[in-house]
């Protein structure tokens, strides 16, 4: 009995004491820590993206996710923390729905998903398109009297625009941001972006296009008799 007892609890009785009592602390901590719940609104986060499909929607929601766990838990839990997470490995072109369960919800370890909203996620995708359209500058101004506009010049003549395919299909042309030529009398130049109104069309050109006017006088009207 007593090599028993100098074997099983006398042998390293200072680290098993120590162990114990943070054993007990921690039991005491957890059963005072009362049971807290925290809404909040996360971001969707889509992996696995194919390289040749474009998401079609201008705006994504945020969905509410309710969480459950210990207060010193969620007290400390930060919008950043949380977020739903959608896998678009192997998706196609067209409309999918997607389940937003607690298993797509990343958090901080010890909390509880209580509740997703909404609990579906509806996404559209289409083939991505990458062509060139021609660049229309907008002039605008009070022409100098005695004169108009003679000819524009563009450079470069034409950009490449990318996004879904049938977005990008409809764009004829892009444009720029107003030049003014009021009071202009020879050839003017101006330096502006081209751009598309559409948001989910991205302008792949970032260096801008200079556009040059040149006004030219127009002719008197000759008096007849």
């Amino acid at each position: 009995m007593a090599s028993f007892f100098q074997r099983h609890v006398r042998h390293n009785f200072g680290l098993k004491l120590v162990s114990l009592i943070l054993a007990t602390g921690l039991w005491v901590a957890v059963s005072r820590d009362p049971v807290a719940e925290l809404a909040l609104h996360v971001p969707i986060e889509f992996h696995n993206m194919p390289q040749d499909l474009e998401i079609t929607a201008e705006n994504i929601p945020t969905v509410q996710v309710r969480l459950r766990g210990p207060g010193r838990i969620i007290h400390r839990v930060l919008p950043t923390d949380v977020h739903a997470e959608i896998n678009l490995s192997g998706i196609r072109p067209g409309e999918r729905t997607f389940d937003l369960s607690a298993e797509e919800i990343q958090r901080p370890s010890g909390l509880e998903v209580v509740q997703v909203i909404p609990s579906e996620f509806r996404l559209s995708l289409d083939n991505r398109l990458t062509r060139q359209v021609e660049v229309q500058p907008r002039v605008i101004g009070t022409f100098a009297p005695g004169y108009s506009i003679g000819n524009v010049v563009v450079q470069p003549a034409a950009v490449t625009i990318s996004g879904p395919q049938k977005r990008v299909a409809l764009v004829e042309s892009a444009t720029t941001d107003p030049v003014d030529v009021s009071g202009a009398m020879t050839r003017v130049s101006f330096v502006r972006h081209a751009y598309v109104p559409d948001p989910l069309i991205q302008v792949m050109d970032s260096n801008p296009v200079r556009i040059t006017v040149i006004m030219q006088k127009v002719p008197a009207a000759s008096g007849g008799h």
